[in-house]
């Protein structure tokens, strides 16, 4: 987020922010974080979350990417220093998107696409195949879909970004991480589009059934490539 130069003075918007693990993180460097998502259950977890980590200054609306243009409303124009889209973007329509953000998004500011590489259940280790079983098994059918991590996926989104105005540039990182089951549900949580999640009273089932899944699988490693498409908005953009 330093290619944005954010400050205690901004506020930084997460569109489709799911259980809000890319939110809360920017929260202590910014006056306040907004999470927009539109599954109430997610913000939830969010809120929760926030709670647990003393996390003062995050805000959750209950919207979809449609809704960008209201929140805009709200919040004025360039008011915002930048948005983030994490694994949610390939649910969206991507170029209306980025063309709504524009007069959202302060000079300096602009919008950050992070893809976590490939999907929890489309991993080459044993934990992550036994998640693809049981999800498929719920779901009733084959997990193929990327989720936007794909190359096809990364063009549409650099040409969406470029004919929405936005200057770009592109950074990657590699990591290794450990999740622990309450990451792994969330994390299927925030990549399941909305109708393809369980209904509010079936997800402790559905919680519990990839606990039992996997439970024998820990530790839950992770080799991730994060990729982070960068759109600025040039610092001589009319106020």
């Amino acid at each position: 987020m330093d290619a944005f130069k954010l400050t205690r003075d901004d506020i930084v918007v997460d569109v489709g922010c799911g259980t809000g693990q890319l939110t809360l993180p920017i929260a202590d460097r910014v006056r306040a974080v907004v999470g927009v998502d539109p599954e109430p259950d997610m913000l939830l977890r969010a809120r929760r979350a926030a709670g647990e980590q003393g996390v003062a200054n995050a805000g959750w609306i209950v919207g979809a990417d449609t809704d960008i243009p209201m929140l805009g409303a709200l919040l004025g124009n360039r008011t915002v220093g930048a948005v983030t889209i994490g694994q949610a973007l390939h649910w969206m329509n991507h170029e209306e998107l980025f063309r709504a953000l524009v007069p959202l998004v302060r000079p300096g500011g602009g919008v950050a696409v992070v893809t976590n590489g490939a999907p929890l259940w489309l991993q080459d280790t044993a934990w992550s195949q036994a998640l693809r079983g049981c999800l498929e098994q719920w779901l009733g059918l084959r997990l193929t879909r990327t989720c936007g991590t794909d190359d096809a996926s990364g063009r549409r989104y650099r040409g969406g970004l470029t004919a929405a105005g936005f200057d770009l540039s592109e950074t990657s990182v590699d990591y290794v991480d450990e999740l622990d089951l309450d990451q792994i549900v969330g994390g299927v949580y925030s990549a399941l589009p909305v109708d393809r999640l369980p209904a509010p009273d079936q997800r402790p089932l559905f919680a519990e059934q990839i606990r039992r899944a996997l439970e024998q699988q820990a530790p839950f490693t992770e080799h991730v490539h994060v990729t982070m498409l960068i759109g600025r908005i040039g610092t001589g953009a009319g106020l």
